[in-house]
């Protein structure tokens, strides 16, 4: 069964964007996933089509009304793939959450603009809040990218070795270790001399070792979670 995508936004000439160039492009051209860019607007109220309206309680901006995009989400019938909503307060994005969308039948992302979005749709369609980052991006297509790229390149297939995501950052709870290649030397620096040897074994202690020292630097979010998992597995 293909993978299906389906973004309603009111910029659907952003779409498919980046995803129609390298590997996600040349799946979509293969079958492997396609997309359909569902414009929000043609569910707009009255001759001018309108989407949003002022908020409740006063304040700046517009909020996209709810009668309109449960509309939009209704025509794009999103059948038993999850329904998601990009937003700033929303439940920060995981590889976990990406691995599980991939092993689905595909998503339905809602991107929103202006305010945001009446609450009301959210509860009634059991939206998942989702949020790409501690930043405010001026719309939520850019997100929406973002999460069917990370989806798409975990379908069969479609990266050309099934270890390139095993042992990428996140996949067992740890940044991934430093890379390197040819030439040995490059400008007075070396490539650690344990990835020559030959000795798998020892490479694969060294890739361990720094991929668990670049992650309690960089992330102790990510290394508290790791130490706390391996203690229950203990």
């Amino acid at each position: 069964m293909t993978w299906h995508a389906t973004v309603l936004t009111l910029f659907p000439e952003m779409f498919p964007g980046p995803l129609g160039l390298s590997l996600a492009g040349r799946a979509l051209r293969d079958d492997v996933w396609r997309m359909e860019a569902r414009q929000i607007r043609e569910h707009g109220l009255g001759r001018h089509r309108q989407v949003d309206d002022t908020p409740a309680g006063g304040g700046a901006g517009m909020v996209l009304r709810p009668d309109v995009l449960d509309a939009a989400i209704e025509a794009a019938n999103p059948g038993d793939r999850p329904l998601l909503v990009m937003t700033p307060r929303g439940t920060p994005l995981t590889q976990a959450r990406v691995r599980e969308w991939a092993d689905g039948p595909g998503l339905v992302i809602l991107c929103g603009r202006y305010e945001g979005m009446d609450q009301r749709v959210i509860e009634a369609r059991n939206m998942q809040e989702v949020s790409l980052c501690d930043a405010v991006l001026s719309g939520g297509e850019l997100a929406a990218l973002t999460i069917l790229d990370a989806c798409i390149r975990l379908l069969p297939g479609v990266m050309g070795g099934i270890d390139s995501a095993v042992e990428e950052s996140f996949s067992a709870g740890l940044l991934e270790y430093p890379q390197y290649t040819r030439p040995a030397e490059w400008n007075g620096r070396e490539i650690p001399s344990v990835l020559l040897s030959g000795n798998h074994a020892e490479v694969a202690r060294w890739r361990r070792e720094q991929a668990e020292k670049v992650t309690e630097s960089r992330r102790p979010d990510l290394w508290n979670a790791f130490l706390a998992n391996r203690g229950q597995h203990s």
